[in-house]
């Protein structure tokens, strides 16, 4: 595992501490991600405690409940964590060396073609790609997806991202007040390559833990979890499962997302289970993309 895996520090920079959400830069979303939360906020809203000691979320993804909250300065402490290495590559990298990130997304966007796409796709197959420096690596990340098919992000099993060109006529490769706007978000926000199972050790009564997992697939074709090379199956979801109900006895405030399935009711049984409508656009097929039946677990 390289060596900003396991530490909360991109060299550069010090944004260890955490500051107001500046008038007129409302943070949002940067990528674009499966499964991803923005258009679900007002449905949400609803369900969102009133303010948390410590905010957690272990599968950060997209990032949209966590921008959607710290604009409100929902909680005193953040924490984001993510298996996907190089998603919290990019988290850190917004946060600590915004400015370095901008410059290598603009030489990105001046060079995109469909050559150049799979050139930079291709980088990391490359011997030591891991340790390669942190901002060129989200700059690729950024521009991937941004690029990429449906800004999909996909990798096979050796960890390579796989995913086609997308067919865009003007990609919007670098969105600079929205960099902006999160890298203020981050200031002083704790990130860090985790396993969802590491919560249970750490969160506890007055804090608020948000689950949005991998959601399990509605059919054998739906299935995106392989945004990480080891998936995200049926033990998983019973072993998140069970991180649920431990921080449920602690006292921790708990909400999960998920899809509407046998499997996910049976595993929360006992807890409070709502539903909320969500429309899904990542899908091959356009006749399968619309409004689908999803479900918020809450124990409160």
């Amino acid at each position: 595992m390289p060596e900003e895996a396991g530490k909360d520090t991109v060299t550069g920079s010090d944004r260890s501490t955490q500051k107001p959400i500046r008038a007129g830069r409302s943070p949002a979303p940067f990528l674009k991600w499966a499964g991803g939360k923005n258009a679900l906020l007002e449905q949400y809203q609803p369900f969102f405690p009133e303010r948390a000691k410590t905010y957690y979320e272990p599968f950060v993804g997209g990032g949209a409940v966590f921008f959607h909250l710290r604009s409100r300065d929902f909680a005193d402490r953040y924490c984001l964590s993510d298996i996907n290495e190089e998603l919290i590559n990019v988290y850190r990298v917004v946060r600590d060396r915004v400015d370095d990130l901008i410059t290598l997304l603009k030489r990105h966007q001046q060079e995109h073609n469909r050559e150049y796409y799979y050139r930079i796709r291709a980088m990391d197959r490359q011997p030591g790609w891991p340790e390669r420096d942190p901002v060129e690596r989200a700059a690729r990340m950024i521009y991937l997806n941004k690029t990429g098919y449906n800004g999909l992000w996909r990798v096979n099993s050796r960890g390579h991202f796989n995913v086609p060109m997308g067919r865009y006529r003007n990609p919007a490769i670098l969105d600079e007040p929205r960099l902006r706007a999160a890298s203020d978000a981050l200031a002083g926000v704790e990130i860090a390559v985790k396993d969802f199972r590491a919560i249970a050790g750490e969160a506890g009564a007055d804090d608020f833990v948000y689950f949005d997992p991998p959601y399990v697939p509605l059919s054998a074709t739906s299935d995106f979890t392989g945004y990480h090379a080891n998936g995200f199956g049926s033990e998983e979801q019973r072993a998140l499962a069970e991180v649920y109900r431990r921080l449920s006895a602690k006292g921790c405030r708990v909400m999960l997302s998920n899809s509407d399935t046998p499997f996910v009711r049976e595993l929360y049984a006992g807890f409070r289970i709502e539903t909320v409508q969500a429309r899904r656009a990542i899908n091959s097929k356009a006749s399968r993309r619309g409004l689908i039946s999803e479900v918020v677990v809450l124990n409160y």
